[in-house]
């Protein structure tokens, strides 16, 4: 894998970076409290596994009109969602628990989700995380399908319009990493990356296939065998249920780094970076609706993206007490510090990010 080098000219990078760990540390260090997360965790683990996990068991133990089969499947999509940004999220970064073991259990909530935990730590932890916004290394800015997210990307006609499907797009999100997971990890096999991770490709491979065959027999072959419904109604629930986690999901990323003010720089000739990484990470992210309690709760702090980049082994549970903190560093150095007030002013900044990167 190529390497990108952060590297700034500029001696006020580097004390901002210092000072902003420094102030950080303090703040836990003065309050006698852990980074990882407490029994909030534990407790909106279990409501968020419920909200998935007892609809399920409702369909197949109870006949239910298509009706009520359409309002559990969209409650199990809103389930995956939460799972997959407050619970899985957290837990892939180590930043769940102290415990090694309980992070790894809870990161293994992306197989309930039809996908992969270690392709997500490739692409999340290590691509996303180290390249935030760079073309070519961070895959969450790549094009989706007919969606152009990044200002350097090819542009096609299509584009124009996208500002207006591009939502309809989003839906389709977790029904195709359903199939797009094994090429992924194919490519990941290919280049060598499965390898540096200590991890051995065919055993990963063999992993995925076996999950996957898991969750698609639950989800779909135990709704054929135990219940009245017709194959094609279990399809069409199945997808209602994807399309409902892939629209609130995507959504909540992309408005998160396809944002107006969040940069996309491309390293130089020579693989550089003009910025230290601390820097880098602080201009290519934003936050939103920061004082939404409930959308803090549910999307696991990811509207404190900034936070989140900055410091990612750190428990969301704490992102609303350290961001005044990070930004008033920010300010006191005089770096940016992107923010949208609320999530309709997030959601409208994204939909002109995306018109603009259609038009230009």
């Amino acid at each position: 894998m190529q390497t990108i080098k952060f590297i700034s000219n500029d001696p006020n990078q580097k004390i901002f970076g210092i000072t902003l760990r420094k102030n950080v540390n303090t703040y836990f260090k003065e309050k006698g409290i852990s980074t990882k997360g407490n029994i909030t965790m534990y407790i909106k683990a279990i409501i968020l596994l419920s909200i998935y996990i007892a609809p399920l068991i409702v369909l197949l133990t109870v006949n239910v009109n298509l009706w009520i089969e359409f309002l559990l499947v969209i409650l199990m999509g809103i389930g995956e969602a939460g799972i997959g940004m407050s619970v899985m999220h957290d837990a892939a970064h180590e930043a769940f628990s102290n415990k090694k073991w309980i992070n790894k259990l809870f990161a293994s909530t992306m197989f309930i989700l039809g996908s992969n935990t270690f392709n997500w730590k490739i692409q999340h932890n290590i691509l996303h995380h180290t390249f935030t916004n760079i073309f070519g290394f961070d895959q969450d800015i790549e094009t989706k399908a007919v969606i152009r997210l990044c200002k350097h990307a090819p542009k096609k006609k299509m584009h124009k319009y996208q500002h207006i499907y591009a939502f309809f797009f989003y839906g389709l999100m977790t029904l195709s990493k359903l199939i797009t997971d094994i090429f992924q990890l194919i490519e990941f096999n290919k280049s060598g990356i499965t390898t540096e991770q200590n991890h051995n490709p065919k055993k990963e491979i063999l992993k995925l296939i076996g999950s996957k065959t898991i969750y698609f027999f639950i989800l779909i072959g135990l709704p054929i065998i135990f219940t009245d419904f017709k194959w094609w109604q279990v399809l069409i629930g199945f997808s209602i249920l994807h399309v409902t986690a892939g629209v609130i999901m995507s959504t909540i990323f992309q408005m998160a780094h396809v944002v107006e003010g969040a940069d996309q720089p491309l390293p130089d000739k020579d693989g550089i970076i003009p910025n230290e990484w601390v820097v880098h990470q602080l201009l290519t992210t934003s936050d939103f609706a920061r004082n939404n309690l409930f959308l803090n709760w549910y999307v696991g702090g990811l509207n404190f993206q900034i936070e989140h980049h900055l410091f990612p082994n750190i428990c969301h549970i704490h992102y609303r007490q350290i961001a005044p903190i990070i930004e008033r560093t920010a300010n006191d150095f005089g770096f940016r510090y992107n923010i949208k007030p609320t999530l309709l002013n997030a959601l409208m900044s994204h939909v002109k990010r995306l018109k603009e990167l259609g038009n230009k």
